[in-house]
């Protein structure tokens, strides 16, 4: 996702130290790297991820938002030192592409108008089998658009905020037309920045590519298949670091203002920030305590309070006390 960046102050980052993350070794690419994998009906969110990691031989892998057995589409798996990366993905907003089926039938312009309430902020009880606590909360719907609607039978598009239960929202507009809906099938076509039509590869591809790598000696289609762990912060407003800045970040100290090249424009006051260097290295992640106009204008103190470290210390040099 674009976000244009401003300067604070123009830096310039040594090569000795860290690597572009297109450029890293192949060992390394694949262990800081994620999968924006095309999840088939049937399995668990966790069974798929188990074979990603028997496919690779790797210690660990992990998903980003688990999605039920019969549930298809977008699965972002991290690998090895990625998978602390993937749990950026939490926050990150959804999208669905869905089948419902009312259990009666219903005038379109009905569907149409229920449809449109049922947009911006919506009401949500989670279902009972739910991996959180079952209490009335707001989610909101960014947009949600019909596609085509044949007898009982609707198929929609859903932009959602992270935690929306699709399952639930049809249930809710069936009743609110007093006549009963399900969800029928559902396929997730977006989370945060790794979509559909963006690099979507199968287990297949994976174990393929693999192949080629061990059999052949051809990385080409692993880094094909696999991307640097920073796609897992590309939704994510940015603060671009200096060299100097790195390894205390890397330690686990706050950002402070001198540490800072370039930001994104849009960052508000508590929003989660991507931290990263000027070579594009993901140091970490935390929360902006200004909006972006005030840290451009800081002359000192904290501007980011670091709540999450991605990078192994001494890849920088230290020079902080």
């Amino acid at each position: 996702m674009k976000t244009n960046l401003i300067t604070k102050s123009k830096a310039f980052t040594n090569p000795e130290y860290g690597c572009k993350p297109e450029e890293r070794p192949i060992e390394e690419y694949i262990s800081k790297g994620v999968i924006n994998l095309d999840k088939p009906s049937g399995p668990t969110s966790h069974e798929v991820d188990s074979w990603v990691k028997r496919i690779l031989k790797l210690d660990k892998t992990g998903h980003g938002g688990t999605l039920d057995p019969k549930v298809t589409g977008v699965l972002p798996v991290g690998l090895a030192d990625a998978t602390r990366a993937i749990q950026l993905l939490l926050t990150a907003p959804k999208e669905y592409v869905c089948l419902l089926t009312f259990h009666a039938d219903v005038p379109e312009s009905e569907i149409r108008r229920v449809f449109e309430e049922f947009t911006g902020k919506i009401f949500q009880l989670p279902p009972v089998k739910s991996a959180v606590k079952r209490e009335l909360r707001t989610r909101n719907i960014y947009y949600s658009t019909i596609y085509e609607i044949k007898g009982r039978d609707v198929l929609f598009r859903i932009g959602c905020e992270a935690g929306t239960y699709v399952r639930t929202y049809c249930h809710n507009i069936g009743e609110a037309l007093g006549v009963g809906a399900h969800m029928a099938e559902l396929r997730r076509t977006q989370v945060g920045s790794f979509r559909e039509r963006d690099n979507i590869v199968t287990l297949q591809d994976v174990t393929d590519a693999y192949h080629f790598w061990i059999e052949d000696g051809d990385e080409s289609y692993l880094r094909e298949a696999i991307m640097p762990m920073e796609r897992a912060a590309d939704y994510l407003p940015k603060v671009v670091i200096k060299d100097s800045a790195v390894d205390a970040i890397c330690h686990g100290a706050d950002l402070a203002s001198g540490g800072v090249a370039y930001l994104s424009d849009d960052i508000k006051k508590g929003d989660i920030v991507a931290i990263e260097t000027l070579k594009g290295e993901l140091v970490g992640a935390g929360n902006s305590l200004f909006f972006a106009d005030e840290i451009l204008e800081a002359e000192g103190g904290f501007v980011v309070n670091t709540s999450k470290v991605l990078m192994k210390p001494d890849i920088y040099p230290r020079l902080w006390k």
